[in-house]
């Protein structure tokens, strides 16, 4: 197993064929991998944890809940681990309906060993960077909500674009005002740049308050 992937990873095998489910958990484990295996949707949600990298191997049939019904549940409740869905009865439209709702790949069974650790390994690579932005988006989010009602004011005209003479007739204070709070607001957020703040802000989907 590649040694940058993080320890604390977790394979999720959902299948309610045992012989199946089993030989995925005894693969993966050979792999170095640590797995958590289950029977059904249900089971795996009463169990899942969505604060450690890693992917989920999911069956499209199962008695209860489908795999794609599952799929459908993570993504509502915005549980953003990856899915690489693993079916004896695929067909194109249901392959096109889980690709476009974000499944990794869609794999035939009896899947093809060194396929499936590709894939997984890809999916948890993906999975850690995807948590590892979201972290630094939400460390983001509570530098701005630390921000006065003011200095929030001028940020969100300084992402609009508007220069310091524009944002002081805007809220008609002094420029040198604008200055002040802009060089605070800059500070807290941390950011070196408009250009930073920009795109931070827009990656975090920051709203731009109404200026007053």
């Amino acid at each position: 197993m590649n040694s940058k992937l993080p320890d604390d990873a977790i394979i999720y095998v959902v299948d309610d064929d045992d012989s199946v489910r089993k030989a995925l958990t005894r693969m993966l484990k050979t792999e170095g991998w640590n797995v958590s295996a289950f029977p059904s949707a249900e089971d795996f949600l009463a169990e899942a944890r969505s604060d450690v990298s890693g992917c989920v191997l999911l069956d499209v049939q199962m008695p209860g809940q489908s795999g794609l019904e599952l799929q459908e549940l993570l993504v509502t409740h915005r549980i953003g681990l990856p899915i690489i869905f693993m079916t004896a009865h695929g067909d194109i439209p249901m392959t096109v309906k889980a690709i476009k709702a974000g499944a990794v790949d869609f794999l035939s069974k009896p899947v093809d060993r060194e396929c499936l650790l590709q894939l997984v390994e890809e999916a948890v690579i993906l999975h850690a960077q995807q948590q590892g932005d979201r972290a630094i988006l939400d460390a983001f989010r509570k530098r701005i909500d630390s921000l006065t009602g003011r200095e929030r004011e001028v940020m969100g005209l300084v992402v609009e674009g508007l220069l310091n003479k524009q944002i002081a007739a805007r809220l008609e204070i002094t420029e040198f005002t604008v200055k002040v709070h802009r060089g605070r607001a800059m500070r807290k957020a941390e950011v070196e740049s408009v250009a930073e703040l920009v795109a931070q802000w827009e990656r975090a989907g920051l709203a731009v308050p109404p200026s007053s």
